[in-house]
């Protein structure tokens, strides 16, 4: 089997070095030559097609690594059944995705693939199950499907629905921010998804631009449930306790500080993260490294996003500060509140979720100092007491008081200057 899968390789490898212009046809006939006749030798400098080029000076060692990710996407072509392998996606630290088509269906579908470096880690092939399986849970409108996910040869792999659009990352590149309402539609999407993916007891744990397609027909989709854990998992909780999961410009303040109970709230301070990227342009907090960045999610004021785009309306500033409130028991409790305050601002309402929390916060704070006065006043800490006539004044029932004195004064002055 596996010098089947070497003399695949070698196909491919001396096919993509004529195509790319690096070698004739001829010269790579003759390096294959020389191998089949060195088969039965044990020099190890001569155990594949691609160390025989580079010895015998037909191509650099540099030039086959250029050819390493071709190389693996026509493998991939080669070892998923089923399914026609297109194009290249996209591909990160994690993973490559590809564009193919389900033969049986005969429809377009995206497949995630688990590097090789990976392959033996068992700790990451774990996870990239994990992904799959927590996707298959989920069923919503708004949420990338999963199709399947398995292994072919040496090869992990995550079929999923394929989604033809742009990532929110991808809009706010080339148009600077997002317009408010416009936002509003997104946001309401992806809060409407993570309150589905919350009810099934799962949370997300990386919330953020690059994990919001948006499809041609506007349809926002959350992607990527890489990082998503069921609340319930006490023991992966208890795993991962100390180490920060998550994207640092989005990342909340628990699990930068590795708390086994994250739950919701983390998702809810992401996602307004990502809102107040969307309509300033701007990531929340800023640094010259991820240390940096994410020490100031845990002790710097966050600048209100309307103080940064002006045109922001007072509702959507709120939600979003009480989104990110650094303190969780502060945020919206579950998606469901926040998907409220949404729609209410969309309708030109106020948001009424968020001034009763901000409303309870205070009163809370005002408690806390002990400084509330029977009429109803407050006395800021360090001042001199205010006169009593002054202190009336600030309650409502005073200022009723003072005004029918007022009127009856008037009506004395009016009587005796007839």
């Amino acid at each position: 089997m596996a010098d089947t899968a070497t003399t695949n390789l070698d196909t491919v490898l001396g096919r993509l070095v004529v195509e790319q212009g690096l070698a004739t046809a001829s010269d790579v006939e003759q390096c294959r030559q020389k191998l089949l006749e060195a088969s039965g030798d044990s020099d190890p400098n001569q155990h594949s097609l691609s160390d025989v080029l580079v010895t015998d000076g037909v191509v650099t060692r540099r030039q086959i690594e250029r050819l390493r990710p071709k190389i693996e996407e026509q493998k991939t072509r080669q070892q998923i059944p089923g399914f026609e392998v297109i194009r290249v996606l996209g591909a990160g630290a994690m993973a490559r995705v590809f564009l193919a088509k389900q033969l049986s269906l005969d429809r377009l579908v995206a497949i995630k693939i688990l590097p090789k470096k990976y392959t033996d880690n068992e700790r990451f092939v774990e996870r990239f199950y994990a992904e799959g399986k927590a996707a298959a849970k989920l069923n919503h409108p708004n949420i990338v499907g999963a199709l399947d996910v398995g292994r072919a040869g040496e090869m992990h792999f995550f079929v999923m629905e394929y989604v033809q659009g742009k990532t929110v990352y991808d809009v706010i590149s080339e148009r600077k921010r997002y317009e408010e309402a416009e936002a509003l539609e997104v946001i309401e999407q992806i809060t409407d998804a993570l309150d589905h993916a919350h009810e099934a007891g799962l949370i997300h744990r990386d919330v953020k631009p690059k994990n919001i397609m948006i499809a041609k027909d506007g349809v926002a989709k959350l992607a990527d449930m890489g990082l998503a854990r069921a609340v319930s998992d006490k023991a992966a909780a208890e795993q991962e306790a100390g180490k920060a999961y998550g994207t640092p410009y989005y990342i909340s303040p628990e699990q930068i500080r590795g708390l086994n109970d994250v739950d919701r709230r983390a998702d809810i301070y992401s996602l307004g993260a990502t809102f107040y990227h969307m309509v300033t342009g701007k990531v929340p907090f800023d640094g010259p490294n991820p240390s940096a960045v994410m020490h100031k999610h845990l002790k710097e004021p966050l600048m209100p996003p309307d103080h940064i785009n002006t045109k922001l309306s007072a509702g959507v500033s709120e939600i979003i500060e009480l989104c990110m409130a650094k303190d969780r028991d502060k945020r919206y409790s579950r998606a469901s509140q926040l998907l409220e305050d949404v729609r209410a601002v969309q309708r030109g309402e106020p948001p009424a979720q968020a001034r009763r929390k901000f409303d309870l916060s205070k009163l809370t704070e005002l408690e806390e100092t002990g400084v509330t006065h029977a009429v109803g006043s407050v006395q800021p800490q360090g001042q001199p007491p205010q006169p009593q006539f002054m202190q009336m004044l600030a309650s409502p029932l005073g200022l009723i008081a003072a005004a029918g004195w007022l009127l009856v004064l008037i009506l004395i002055a009016f009587i005796m200057a007839g």
